[in-house]
């Protein structure tokens, strides 16, 4: 992923907004998020635009989201199956849905119905090394 030029076309477009590198732990960046209409502005919803590599597997205890491809293809897993979204296709990830996310600088308007909180994402990559780890 070219994230300084992914960053400086974000700040173009979304001039004083947010941008988040999610990083993997290896320390490569794996999603950039915008926050385009954030949760603290109004808690109801958030929009963001994510430019997607992979996203960990995970899943959100209140938040439905709904991904709409701007740029390039994006593999969606969730429930089990497979889910090849293009440009213009949406994609609903409601709430307790099991997902996780492939791309390639995939760019992804992502709007989340009520807004995005880090105490509703649930990452189970975390979740299962932790207990992984206490097992050893």
């Amino acid at each position: 992923m070219e994230v300084k030029k992914i960053i400086k076309k974000l700040k173009r477009k979304y001039p004083g907004k947010t941008i988040i590198e999610n990083k993997n732990d290896k320390g490569f960046t794996t999603e950039i998020i915008c926050e385009i209409e954030p949760t603290l502005n109004h808690p109801k919803y958030s929009i963001a635009i994510a430019v997607i590599d992979s996203s960990t597997l995970h899943y959100h205890k209140k938040t439905t989201e709904i991904y709409k491809v701007l740029r390039g293809e994006l593999t969606v897993f969730k429930k089990n199956k497979e889910y090849k979204i293009k440009r213009g296709d949406e994609l609903v990830i409601k709430p307790g849905e099991i997902h996780s996310n492939i791309g390639n600088e995939t760019w992804v308007e992502c709007i989340s119905e009520p807004g995005w909180t880090v105490d509703d994402y649930i990452n189970l990559e975390t979740i299962i090394k932790k207990y992984t780890a206490r097992k050893d």
